[in-house]
């Protein structure tokens, strides 16, 4: 019986301490100033003082920070996603998608002109796609910081016009700025971006320099449809109910994961669970392991014939063959 109260109080010290952690990052992220640390440090304190209840007995401590604890979870769940606030202009608006038969019309699609990622001439426009024009799926993986973590666009190359391109977003408000751990707290709303690849492509090459790798997904023009269709529904069901961003569990790897998976069944496809999800900038040997990309090649040499950022860099965004440049010497799929 020792041993079992034992093993209950390090259940429910760690328990309290997740809690604690969570919940003092709440109030640090959602609160202001001054007011924001007192209220932190005061539930850490709270949360410390459960934790000793819990070995000394005292079941009045615990018992008072869980009481705590539930009256701030009311509060975050109070915490409501929305659409009107003053937003950045580059995410000022959210892109719409209408069908008729193989036709897709997308409203609010992003041509933006960046000279800089300060100076830019704002475009938005209307184009219309034919889905039996569709010809596959590429892939660009951004890197800004290291290996571990890059920004994810997926793109649909079509044979009579260039690529439709998609990026989930932080979206920011005007004065706001981005934090990985202000994103578990319900403090930015998610955005769709959908543009052509001199718009979400050049903003990363060119406007910010980063890293930029492409890589062309093993997907017939049939299942290239599937998921773009996917992608569909989820644009406008964004558009027309808000959602709220969350760094690890809704970003810009884990919602393409799962709007593949709502299709790939049909492919009879599977789509095993792995930790490169999370650490996107991983995700090519994730994409190798599962066959969606060149096996034959090593991932050294197929992630080294498809940086692309410095090629593009030397590419005007105004080319009219931009895409079609930028994929010289990235191996197609097979």
């Amino acid at each position: 019986m020792t041993v079992l109260i034992i093993l209950f109080r390090l259940i429910a010290t760690l328990v309290v301490l997740g809690a604690t952690t969570w919940g003092a990052g709440l109030l640090l992220f959602r609160l202001s100033g001054m007011t924001a640390m007192g209220a932190a440090i005061g539930f850490g304190l709270a949360g410390l003082a459960g934790t000793i209840g819990l070995w000394t007995g005292a079941a009045r401590l615990p018992l008072s920070f869980a009481v705590i604890f539930v009256g701030l979870l009311g509060w975050w769940s109070g915490f409501m996603p929305s659409h009107q606030r003053d937003w950045i202009p580059e995410l000022a608006r959210l892109p719409a998608i209408a069908r008729e038969g193989d036709v897709i019309t997308v409203t609010n699609l992003r041509n933006f002109n960046w000279r800089s990622e300060s100076d830019y001439d704002e475009r938005w426009e209307t184009r219309s796609y034919d889905l039996t024009k569709i010809e596959g799926i590429d892939l660009f993986l951004s890197y800004w910081s290291g290996e571990a973590i890059a920004h994810l666009l997926v793109s649909f190359p079509f044979a009579d016009q260039p690529p439709l391109t998609f990026s989930i977003e932080v979206r920011r408000e005007k004065g706001e700025e981005w934090s990985a751990l202000a994103g578990f707290f319900r403090s930015y709303e998610m955005a769709y971006v959908a543009a052509p690849e001199r718009d979400l492509v050049g903003l990363r090459s060119h406007a910010r320099k980063e890293d930029v790798r492409l890589f062309r997904i093993a997907a017939t023009p049939a299942q290239a449809r599937d998921v773009l269709l996917a992608y569909v529904a989820d644009v406008n069901e964004l558009a027309a109910r808000p959602r709220w961003y969350n760094t690890l569990m809704t970003n810009c790897t884990t919602v393409v994961y799962k709007l593949v998976g709502t299709v790939a069944p049909q492919w009879k496809f599977s789509l095993p669970l792995d930790p490169r999800v999370l650490l996107s900038g991983y995700l090519p040997g994730y994409l190798q392991r599962i066959g969606a990309v060149r096996s034959d090649i090593p991932l050294e040499e197929l992630v080294g014939q498809g940086r692309i950022g410095e090629r593009a860099r030397a590419i005007s965004l105004d080319d009219p063959q931009f895409s079609n440049k930028i994929r010289e010497g990235v191996p197609m799929a097979r």
